[in-house]
């Protein structure tokens, strides 16, 4: 399509050079003018990053990145050499005024030091592409700016700037041609990956289209939330089971602090970044985000199947599973996600005494690394006192299929 709107443009301008006597000496300059405008905004808006860099970079970590020139082929098959595209980090205040003066603006100051920041402009004759593959890219150190009030620096975001400036044949005319990454979160160590992706998921899941670089809202619609939650655990898990409705309440519950709210109280309602992942929840040493990417891990590391097999009730309070179970035959259990523990999930089971009453226990919270010692499946079969799933399956026709092939329990 770009290459198209270049051959009108260039059949426009020579049945305008055709007709300059007629056009005159004072209409002619201001048409090859308009014409060269339009054909830079055309140049320039062809110009795509094709493979973004990780939104969360470390630094002293390789990655890797492409962008391509679609109008390449068509305007630099006569140039003597490849040009260079160069790679530079920019802090999100020279993204908003290089963004905001139209990218007439270069680079003053790189925020970072990149090693191997610049390859080639190659176009590919057989695929016909015009492209520049960075595939060893290294930040050896990022420079951190000003931050505002409570901001931390995995809030802080920034982009890689990519720019090269062609001759475009026949006229021969330099053009300036940069483009931003998707805000990216630098990061030092691995124990603030956490953060930094919620900085990223908040980031690329509420902005706008056509934004000033970085602007997000502070607050979003609670049913904008679910569905980013909802996404974000489908894709991470990889499976086609999604959040329940009764999630998405134990959910809401649990971000607003709030128990007395119905379902749809909730549905008005908005959260806040700060709900999400700089207030620690009550009695907790975490944030809302912290523990759900916890449960993200464990069930993606450990838990896949039988999440997707709708074996694990998930995300329910303990209040309301003792009461599905205290009314449930003595033996029945159901799986939940811890709310003490980060990426924990536990077995609440129901003891009925030869009286009637019953007494609802919860066993210790199963982390990832327990799990791959030994497998869910096989716990819940070590467990005599386990019986039926809730409401009323067997727990041998649920668990059957992801017990290993050893023999029995042991009670």
């Amino acid at each position: 399509r770009c290459e198209s709107l270049v051959e009108v443009y260039f059949q426009l301008q020579q049945q305008v050079m055709a007709a300059s006597a007629q056009l005159g000496p004072e209409l002619l300059p201001r048409l090859l003018e308009r014409f060269n405008e339009v054909l830079s905004s055309l140049v320039k808006s062809s110009f795509l990053v094709e493979k973004q860099p990780p939104q969360v970079l470390k630094t002293q970590t390789k990655f890797q990145a492409s962008v391509r020139f679609l109008l390449g082929p068509r305007l630099l098959k006569a140039a003597p050499k490849p040009y260079v595209v160069r790679a530079d980090m920019v802090t999100e205040k020279q993204a908003r005024e290089l963004e905001l003066s139209t990218y007439s603006n270069t680079l003053s100051e790189s925020t970072g030091e990149i090693v191997h920041n610049t390859v080639a402009l190659e176009t590919n004759p057989t695929s016909g592409t015009c492209c520049a593959n960075f595939k060893n890219v290294l930040l050896k150190k990022i420079k951190r700016c000003e931050r505002k009030g409570s901001e931390s620096v995995t809030e802080e975001k920034c982009a890689v700037l990519f720019s090269t400036s062609v001759a475009l044949t026949p006229s021969n005319a330099s053009i300036h041609l940069q483009v931003l990454s998707l805000p990216i979160v630098v990061i030092v160590h691995g124990n603030q990956d956490n953060n930094a992706k919620a900085t990223v998921l908040w980031d690329n899941a509420f902005s706008e289209i056509d934004r000033v670089p970085f602007v997000v809202a502070e607050r979003v619609p609670w049913d904008k939330m679910c569905d980013t939650l909802n996404r974000k655990f489908m894709a991470e898990v990889q499976t086609t089971k999604g959040l329940l409705k009764e999630h998405y309440f134990f959910l809401a519950q649990k971000i607003f602090n709030d128990h007395s709210a119905s379902l749809e109280d909730f549905q008005s309602r908005h959260v806040s970044w700060a709900q999400f992942n700089k207030e620690i929840l009550p009695g907790r040493g975490f944030t809302f985000w912290q523990w759900f990417d916890g449960v993200l891990d464990l069930t993606k590391r450990c838990l896949k199947s039988y999440w997707s097999d709708r074996l694990i009730m998930g995300f329910i309070s303990k209040q309301y599973v003792c009461k599905l179970l205290s009314t449930a035959p003595d033996g029945t259990f159901l799986l939940r996600f811890s709310d003490s523990e980060i990426g924990g999930v536990t077995i609440a089971y129901v003891i009925r005494g030869k009286d009637g009453s019953s007494q609802v226990e919860n066993i210790q919270p199963f982390s990832a690394k327990d799990l791959s010692i030994r497998s869910l499946g096989d716990r819940i079969r070590d467990l005599g006192q386990l019986r039926n799933l809730y409401p009323n399956t067997p727990k041998d026709q649920a668990f059957g299929s992801h017990y290993n092939s050893e023999q029995g329990g042991l009670g």
